[in-house]
Order: structure tokens, then C-alpha cells, then sequence
């Protein structure tokens, strides 16, 4: 479980990146790299914007974890513990001033959970259409004291996440960071122009 390099679509040549913050986006399920890097116009300019690619080749794309044998809202943190793992190792190997993650669907369980694991790494979170696994995680009790930004975006019309999912992370986001939710009326499983332009803003301010 390994996040290839090789693989990751930067918004600026490594020349360009010493000394600037980082964005991290995370696709959702059987997506890839270039597709939330389509959103990096819309983003702030100063930091650089790197896409990753998950590390699971799954239902003609890639994946975070496999959904093979489970429901998305399953409570097992297994997982989504050892994807988090793999992005926390990436980003060991780089040097930025500080570290937001962006995360999509499955992206943003993982974003989640990597702040979970590592409550002191990064200066903000962003998940869309996403939640937060179930379980305990070794950084939840220091989340509780440090009150990390995280931007919650929802669309009331998304069937794909389900019901206690949605329920379960309305009570765990507030009690473990400093918490912006935005909920947009007729958004399906996806990001409007106008959760755009609440990403920015939420980044900017972070």
C-alpha cells in the first residue's frame, strides 16, 4: 500500500515548490489523479496543489480501499487506517511549509483519517461528499484539544453516502476540530461552482 510518486499531477515544477504551503487532493473511488486536479484553477495560487492517485487499481480506476466486500459506511477504520498510513509516508518524503488535504468521497474518509493519525500535520482539512470512519483513532483525544479547521461539504441530494455515516460524522467533527460545514441545496455525489468557491475561501482563511 504505496502512494506512487510517479503518479502525483503537481500544479509547479519541484523548482518552484521550496518554501510554499501544500494542497493535497485525494479522488474518490474508482477515479484517478487528473480529476480533481481539474479543480486546482478554482483553488488558492500560492500553494501548490498536488493529485495524487490511490494506491488499489478497482472497478476501472483506482481506489483507497477495496469495496469489493463491504458498504461504503462500513465502521471498520481497518482500512481507511492503512490508506491514511500510505499518504502519511508520502508525505514524509516531502518538505512544505504546511499541509492541507482535500479529499473527495473515499478521498475525504481518508483525509480524515489521516488527521486522525497525525493531529499536529496538517493546517486544515477539506471533505466533500465523505465522512469520518468509525472507531477510535491514536490522535483523537489530542483532535479534541488542537480544534484542527475542517470544511465539511455535502449535497442534500447524494445518494451514495449513507444515512448513519452522515449521522455518525455530525457528531464526531465537532467535538475534534474547528468545523465549517456547508450544505448545498440539489448537489448529488459531487462539488458545485459554488462549493468551489466555500473551498477557496475555507483555504485561503487556513
Amino acid at each position: 500500500m504505496d502512494i506512487d510518486p510517479g503518479a502525483v499531477i503537481w500544479s509547479a515544477p519541484e523548482r518552484e515548490r521550496a518554501g510554499r504551503p501544500l494542497i493535497v487532493l485525494m479522488h474518490g473511488y474508482g477515479s484517478h489523479e487528473g480529476d480533481l486536479f481539474q479543480l486546482s484553477p478554482g483553488l488558492p495560487l500560492g500553494p501548490v496543489v498536488a493529485s495524487v492517485r490511490a494506491p488499489l487499481s478497482e472497478n476501472g480506476g483506482w481506489a483507497w480501499f477495496s469495496l469489493a466486500d463491504r458498504a461504503l459506511g462500513s465502521q471498520d477504520a481497518t482500512d481507511a487506517t492503512r490508506a491514511a498510513e500510505a499518504v502519511l509516508a508520502w508525505l514524509d518524503t516531502l518538505e512544505f511549509t504546511t499541509v492541507a488535504l482535500l479529499g473527495f468521497s473515499q478521498g475525504a474518509i481518508v483525509a480524515l483519517q489521516a488527521l486522525r493519525l497525525r493531529p499536529d500535520g496538517f493546517s486544515s482539512v477539506v471533505a466533500l461528499s465523505g465522512f469520518a470512519a468509525g472507531g477510535v483513532a491514536a490522535g483523537d483525544v489530542a483532535l479534541e484539544a488542537r480544534r484542527v479547521p475542517v470544511f465539511w461539504g455535502r449535497g442534500t441530494l447524494d445518494r451514495i453516502i449513507p444515512a448513519e455515516a452522515v449521522a455518525r460524522t455530525e457528531t464526531w467533527l465537532p467535538e475534534h476540530s474547528d468545523l465549517t460545514t456547508r450544505i448545498y441545496e440539489d448537489l448529488g455525489h459531487g462539488v458545485s461552482g459554488v462549493e468551489l468557491g466555500d473551498i477557496s475561501a475555507f483555504l485561503r482563511a487556513h
